[in-house]
């Protein structure tokens, strides 16, 4: 008990600690607000957790999340099918959707490929991307996988294997923030905006 909390709030802490993005601090104060909270409260935010664990699963088309085997993006007729959007997680398309611009199809990959970190392609939804680019309806890939080294590498690797299939490949176009200012923008983003413009 090094951080002088008795164990059954010590164990609450390292489970806030194990979420992404959560710190020591962060997982205390969010540890003592939860035991503020009436008892009903915390059975309301475990069992929320619980439901999720037991009714999300991943759609058997895009492998996005979903609450039945098809997601509602996969069982709208009203989407284009001709175009594929791949992006690395079921996050990247709620991004997308809130645009409201995009009306194709999502694939989502699960993860990048990371060799630092033990992730092939192989361990990826790649195969199941595949099989979805081998009949006639697809058109276009849209890789909108992040920026990273380990984006771009999946990016080239994708791009490699659809591009012989007689699928258009795209990438998604990076470049300057809106109301961002030339003289903080790194070398990578200025080079992505000068090969990305457009003509007006």
């Amino acid at each position: 008990m090094e951080s002088g909390f008795i164990a059954p709030l010590e164990r609450l802490v390292e489970q806030f600690r194990r979420l992404p993005g959560i710190g020591y601090k962060t997982a205390v104060r969010l540890a003592f607000h939860m035991l503020e909270q009436p008892k009903e409260k915390a059975q309301e935010f475990a069992s929320a957790v619980l439901e999720a664990k037991e009714r999300i699963r991943f759609c058997k088309i895009c492998q996005n999340i979903s609450e039945h085997e098809l997601c509602p993006i996969c069982e709208d007729p009203g989407r284009d099918e001709s175009l594929i959007c791949v992006v690395e997680h079921s996050k990247d398309v709620s991004a997308i959707e809130r645009v409201k611009e995009y009306r194709g199809k999502y694939h989502v990959l699960g993860g990048l490929i990371s060799p630092m970190d033990g992730i092939g392609p192989a361990d990826l939804k790649i195969a199941e991307l595949l099989d979805r680019l081998k009949g006639d309806e697809v058109k276009e890939l849209i890789l909108a996988t992040n920026p990273s080294v380990e984006g771009e590498a999946t990016a080239l690797y994708l791009s490699k294997l659809a591009k012989p299939l007689g699928v258009r490949v795209t990438r998604l176009a990076y470049g300057l923030p809106v109301g961002g200012e030339l003289e903080f923008a790194d070398e990578v983003t200025l080079s992505r905006a000068i090969e990305g413009r457009k003509e007006l």
